[in-house]
């Protein structure tokens, strides 16, 4: 068994040519082989958003604070709110990250495939993230 305390870990700026906007990204954990699964806890500041990328294996999204975008090439634009799970297949092209008004926070957990975990592609562009901007609908109440 391994226990990383959370006094261990540090987070990182997002790197530039993978994120536009302010984006910390905290490594969790990295499995060893045979195991390839790793996870991070990515936090996104309002209008902060990932280039479109995709991954081998897929990737699931589990939203823990704020709200925040998601959107698959050629698809619509979803809003995602914190307790909401996103299941991305494998290579499908998409992006995800904050709206403008709001932070996200959410575990990225992915698995390697050939020492690979994600394929970055091109910048979301400003023009595709404001004129893609779903319409915000109310969340239903949970009473």
């Amino acid at each position: 068994m391994d226990i990383k305390r959370s006094a261990s870990r540090s987070s990182i700026e997002g790197p530039a040519e993978w994120f536009t906007g302010r984006v910390r990204v905290e490594p969790l954990f990295q499995a060893t082989a045979p195991g390839r699964a790793q996870g991070a806890n990515v936090t996104f500041e309002p209008g902060a958003r990932s280039a479109w990328h995709t991954h081998p294996l897929g990737q699931t999204l589990i939203v823990t604070a704020g709200r925040g975008f998601v959107q698959s090439w050629g698809g619509p634009v979803e809003e995602i709110h914190a307790g909401d799970v996103v299941s991305c297949p494998p290579g499908e092209k998409h992006w995800h990250g904050a709206t403008p008004d709001s932070a996200l926070s959410h575990l990225a957990i992915q698995e390697e495939l050939d020492g690979k975990v994600v394929s970055g592609m091109e910048k979301v562009s400003g023009e595709q993230y404001q004129e893609k901007r779903p319409i915000t609908r109310p969340r239903p109440s949970r009473t």
